[in-house]
């Protein structure tokens, strides 16, 4: 790995800080609805709320990974989503709180097309299941830190600080990138034999023709591949159990549960850390399972549609009495959820034969991924509303995963391209 650790720091960071951002709002939602008098609809709105640009800026963003690459595009993003998190600590009511959500998903649908381009150009095909693994645990890290701290400022300064210390961060990772990211044919602290093994298999499965100079499909090519759907709708089953848990386990925690918030924060967090650590492992042991000729042949696959069915071990939370049983079901459920998500991506660099569709490719699959998780708190908080709990909540999510798993397993087969 050598100097290309750099890289896997950098995809780790970016998602982290991304997802300090995203659950900042749930953390600090009790304080919120108690200070602006906002309903459970009217929070479920709110939560989903920055999923709504990000959902209709993710194609674009990948087709402008294409076109300008991965560092200009992260450069914009993270600046922009930076600035709205700070704005959010000036809010005075649901719709200034809204605005602020909305502009900070625009801002973050650069970082996955660009993650999984950063991905193609740095890592060798036998690392890329790590890679993203590692990439996507970010995501979970970033909610465990972000609970921990924010219930933390929430609980010693109040809300508004906590806004503006996540949107600092940003900032901090923003002056790093600028200052040491490249590609790495023009690194120039990237010895000549790490470039050779980072490119050395990267042709694997596409005999006669490198992946640079395949045709690209562009997005009606993609949009009309049945493969890309698959992954899409299976990407969008695990999105939808991942954004119910960044969005409603804290409230489920406060509510059912009657913690407090730093209370509910610690536990949140717990989830969160054991996910990523299991994530990275089963990350590493797909690209163990799945050389580069099976890569290739889209056996990855099989590896999504196992995780994805032993997350549907969810179902079993209404069941359970005990907190701690909860939290470790909880936590293997979104290990599954997040193993599925970065094996899916790593599923798009396998079977993806065109460079430049990479990163449109990566915001396809996001897209349709993250149609379902703005579904998931609206959903949600229409369901506890109706229900007055959350059994059924977590049934919904069960039954979603299982079939994301099938859909998984017998829809992505074929190259695209």
């Amino acid at each position: 790995m050598r100097k290309r650790i750099w890289i896997y720091v950098f995809l780790f960071t970016l998602t982290l800080i991304n997802y300090i951002d995203r659950i900042s709002l749930s953390v600090a939602s009790t304080a919120l609805k108690e200070e602006f008098g906002i309903s459970p609809v009217a929070m479920g709105y709110l939560l989903s709320s920055f999923v709504w640009l990000y959902f209709i800026a993710l194609i674009p963003m990948g087709y402008l990974v294409g076109r300008f690459g991965p560092k200009q595009v992260n450069t914009w993003g993270i600046g922009v989503w930076s600035v709205a998190t700070v704005c959010t600590a000036f809010a005075t009511g649901f719709f200034s709180l809204l605005s602020a959500r909305l502009v900070m998903g625009a801002g973050e649908a650069t970082t996955y097309p660009a993650g999984a381009r950063v991905v193609r150009d740095w890592m060798p095909v036998r690392e890329r299941g790590m890679a993203t693994a590692v990439f996507h645990s970010g995501s979970l890290v970033g909610p465990a830190v972000g609970a921990i701290g924010f219930g933390w400022l929430i609980t010693t300064v109040g809300w508004r600080t906590a806004f503006v210390v996540a949107g600092a961060i940003g900032f901090v990772w923003l002056a790093a990138w600028g200052k040491w990211y490249r590609h790495p044919s023009q690194a120039s602290w990237l010895g000549t034999a790490e470039l050779r093994e980072i490119t050395a298999d990267a042709d694997v499965g596409a005999p006669g023709s490198g992946a640079a100079a395949r045709p690209a499909l562009g997005f009606r090519g993609l949009a009309r591949s049945r493969t890309m759907w698959a992954i899409g709708l299976a990407h969008g089953c695990a999105v939808y159990a991942t954004y119910f848990f960044l969005t409603w386990l804290p409230s489920y925690l406060q509510a059912a549960k009657g913690l407090s918030v730093m209370t509910s924060s610690m536990y949140t967090a717990v989830p969160y850390i054991g996910a990523a650590i299991l994530a990275i492992v089963i990350g590493r042991l797909s690209d163990l399972a799945v050389d580069a000729r099976a890569a290739a042949a889209g056996r990855r696959r099989l590896v999504v549609g196992a995780v994805l069915l032993g997350s549907a071990a969810i179902l079993l939370v209404p069941l359970l009495q005990s907190t701690a049983a909860i939290l470790l079901v909880i936590t293997l459920s979104l290990a599954g959820c997040a193993s599925a998500i970065s094996n899916n991506l790593s599923l798009v660099n396998d079977l993806v034969r065109s460079n430049e569709d990479v990163g449109t490719a990566a915001g396809f699959v996001t897209a349709v991924g993250n149609l379902f998780g703005l579904l998931a708190p609206i959903v949600t908080g229409y369901v506890v509303a109706g229900t007055g709990g959350f059994g059924m909540a977590f049934g919904v999510v069960g039954i979603l995963l299982i079939i994301g798993s099938a859909v998984a397993v017998l829809g992505a087969r074929r190259p695209v391209g």
